[in-house]
This record gives C-alpha cells, structure tokens and sequence, in this order.
C-alpha cells in the first residue's frame, strides 16, 4: 500500500477556504459554510444512486412507484429548491423507512408504504425527506465527512497504525454520519408539514403516523427504523400537530379528498416482510431458493437480510458473521484478497473443502490503533461463485464464539429442502369489514393469529379496541 503524502495548510489558508467556501440556505436564505457545492450534491447522489439500488433493489410494481413519484413531484414543486430534478424510488425492503439523498434522490422502502394509512401520511413524511434535501443536510454530513477525512490524514502522518486502518476509520464516518441531528429533524418535520399543508394535505396525520413508528420501536422491532436515522427529537407528535394547526391558519388551505380507502387499495398485494426469494430463515436455517443455498443459525441471532450482504448478529451484538458473493477464480485466490486488501495478519490458512464443495478457511487478526478483531473466514466454491463468511469478534471474545462462527461457515451446503422453492411471501391484503366491531373481533374473523394481533394493529394505525364499522376495510396479512 502506498502512504499518501499529506501537507499541512496553514491556519490563515484553511480560514480563507473556509470563507470562499459557504453556501446558501435555502430555507433560511443566510449563508453558511459548506464545502459542498449544489452540483456537488447532485453528483454524490447520482453517484450513489445505483449504490442504493444494489443494495435493496427497486421494487418491481410500475403502478405503486409512479404514485409515489407523482406525489413527491408535486411537493418539489412548493419546496424552496424546486429547480432540482428529483428522483423519487421504491426500494425493496421489509424496512418501515424513508430517506433522501444530497441532490435530489428520495428512497420510500415497501416496509413503510404498507404501514402508512392516508395519503396525507405518506405526503407529509415525502415533504419530510425533501425538506432534507432542501435544507441540505446530506451536505451539511458530507461537510463533517471531509472535514474528519482530513482528520484523518494529519493524523496518518504521526501514527502508521492510523495510516494502515484508515479505509476501515473512513466506513465507521460514514456510519457516524448515517443518522440526522434533532436539530435537523426538527427542521425537516416543519418543513413536511409546510409542504404538505401547501397541497392540501392533513399535516396532522403526517403525526399521528409518527406515533405508529414510535409503537413499533416500543414493540422491540430489530430492524432499523425511520427512528434509528431519523431521531425524536422530542415530542414529536405534539409538535407536528401543532405545525399542522400553525400551516393551516398561515397558508390558503383547502383540504384535499384524500379517502383512507383509496390509499390502501393502492399497496394491496404489497410484500410484506421478507420476501422468501430472496432468503428466509425457518426452523434455525436460512434459505435461499434462487441461489439454493442453505446455512445453519444460531439461536437467538438476527438476521439482516439484502440482495449484497447477509449480516448474522448476536444477540448481545458483539459477534457478527456476514456472508457475501466475491469474484474470483478460486477459494485460495479470494482469500489471498481479502488478506491483502484488509492488511489481516493470518494465524491459519487452510483448504477445507464444505460438503463437497471447494473451500478455503483462514483465520486471522485485524487491528486498528485501540483493538484487534478476530475473524474467522471460509471462502466456498459453488457453481462457478465464491461465498465468502467473515466472522469477527473482539479478540478477547473469540474463543466464546469461534465454535459457532465454525457451525454457520462449515454448515453452508446447497439447498436440500425443496420445500423453499414453493415457499411465498406474506402480503398485505386489503379486506372489507363484514360485521361491526372491535379491530381485534374483525381480525380475528379473518383468521389472524393472537401473536400476531399486535402487529397488525400497528399496521393499521390503530388500537385493538378501536371500533370499525361494516363496510370498512382493514389490513390483513396472508399469502
């Protein structure tokens, strides 16, 4: 690896930079200091794009996409930076979130369009999103970015071991930065609820749906939510309710006709949860029916499941085992990179062939300047690709964990349950009331489990003692 050359400015040029460097809020119209230019926005999220595509995939429904699309086109149009060309995608993910990227790009997982119940909901936290994008607060983050990138280099020049791990330093910024400020979130709920009251929505249901995500973070949910990078910043719902009042009074309102019925005929049929081609887990196994592969899972370990990586965690979240597709013309030769790109210090290589199959098993040390990781490793061989397993533990851990890093990687075989290729994904399905009643008599009629009656409610934004009439519809999940 070639040490990068780092030269340091003096203190006057790095406050000249800083001075040529601001930019216009937009919400505001002040200036602020920014070293991101508009069309640097718009290349980071042109750039980033098909990144995000790759990572989740778009969700294959034309009719459901262009809904959102329009939606969103038409709150760009009310916002204070409508000359930028938006792109608005449905993101296949069982993930109930939404978020936006610098220049213009805006995500809305299927996860959160199956738990929305109004129109009104889903333009309000689109107003939301593109209140990101407007008040600019993907630069703001990149901003902290560069400026902690070059942190990072200064400090390179004074520590070797800094200089060695400082790819690995540079993904954690990037996880750091991941998550808004309340202060932007703040920002961003007044500006969803302007917007949105603009057009004639009901900006109060926008935070009546802010309370559906707060009672599915209260229900122990593990996958991350639009809470875990878009944070409270403190009663929320009271305060979007009283934006909504404060639009409604400020602006020419006319309320649109926005019918809950109309909404939720437009995400029947959507996937809800995992869809099981693209893997599940049963009985302790994860499957995948279009690679036909299967591996053993701990007990207790979850499972984050995307089209680029499948990431086990334990439950106390200090082990992790991943697995991902790598390009290579061998086990050996796939391990060699990993080797030679991570800088690992190898304590064992092996060939280890895995239920017949080519492999390659190297355990290893990687360090940064304050710990060593412990990772266990097997590069498999299975028509014509390489599966790749990392497991990694602080170093003082491994020995807790090495046996089931062992187990998951040893247990990886091609799919011998034939069952999970007629396996099909649950879907939402949209249902008329038959008979008056409670929602927990009306879901029951439909035959939904007891343990998964609070689930539902959730999904429907209500409570189980909440009454619907006859005629209504209501949210069901089934095949």
């Amino acid at each position: 690896m070639k040490r990068k050359n780092f030269v340091l400015l003096p203190a006057a040029l790095i406050t000249i930079f800083i001075l040529y460097s601001c930019a216009r809020d937009y919400v505001t119209g002040k200036r602020t200091v920014s070293l991101v230019s508009e069309s640097q926005e718009i290349a980071i999220g042109r750039e980033s794009d098909p990144q995000v595509i790759a990572e989740y995939g778009l969700y294959p429904d034309t009719e459901l996409s262009n809904y959102v699309n329009n939606i969103g086109q038409q709150i760009a149009t009310v916002s204070q930076r409508s000359n930028l060309k938006y792109t608005f995608r449905v993101v296949d993910s069982p993930v109930v979130n939404a978020f936006a990227l610098p220049g213009g790009w805006v995500y809305f997982t299927r996860g959160i369009l199956s738990h929305f119940n109004s129109e009104d909901e889903l333009a309000g936290v689109m107003g939301h999103e593109i209140g990101h994008v407007v008040a600019r607060h993907g630069a703001e983050a990149a901003t902290r970015g560069q400026l902690a990138q070059l942190g990072l280099g200064l400090g390179s020049i004074l520590s070797p071991e800094i200089a060695q791990m400082s790819e690995l330093a540079a993904q954690g910024l990037g996880l750091l930065f991941l998550k808004y400020g309340r202060d932007q979130e703040s920002e961003s709920d007044r500006l969803g609820a302007e917007y949105s009251t603009k057009l004639g929505y009901d900006a109060h249901k926008m935070a009546g749906f802010f309370r559906t995500i707060a009672r599915i973070s209260e229900g122990g949910e593990r996958l991350p939510t639009f809470l875990s990078t878009h944070p409270d910043p403190g009663n929320r719902e009271v305060r979007v309710n009283e934006l909504a009042a404060e639009w409604q009074s400020k602006v020419p309102y006319t309320p649109k006709n926005t019918e809950r019925s109309d909404y939720l005929r437009r995400i029947d049929g959507v996937i809800f949860g995992d869809d099981p081609r693209q893997g599940f887990v049963e009985s302790g196994v994860f499957y995948h029916p279009e690679l036909r592969f299967q591996f053993p899972v701990p007990r207790g370990w979850f499972v984050a499941n995307s089209p680029q990586v499948i990431q086990l965690v334990a439950p106390e979240k200090n082990a992790v085992v991943q697995m991902s597709l790598e390009k290579a013309s061998s086990p050996r030769e796939a391990a060699e990179i990993f080797v030679k790109n991570s800088g690992a210090q190898v304590v064992g290589s092996d060939s280890r062939p895995v239920h017949g199959l080519p492999a390659w098993r190297v355990e290893s040390a990687v360090k940064d300047q304050n710990n060593v990781l412990h990772v266990l490793s097997y590069f498999i061989q299975k028509d014509g690709s390489i599966y790749v397993f990392h497991g990694y533990t602080p170093d003082q851990l491994f020995s807790k964990f090495a046996g089931t890093f062992e187990s998951v990687m040893a247990g990886f075989e091609p799919l011998r349950n034939q069952a999970a290729l007629t396996k099909k994904p649950l879907r939402v399905r949209i249902e008329r009331v038959r008979q008056s009643g409670d929602l927990a008599s009306v879901l029951r009629s439909f035959k939904t489990p007891d343990d998964k009656m609070k689930e539902l409610a959730i999904l429907n934004g209500m409570k189980l003692e909440d009454r619907l009439a006859s005629g209504s519809l209501v949210k069901v999940v089934r095949e």
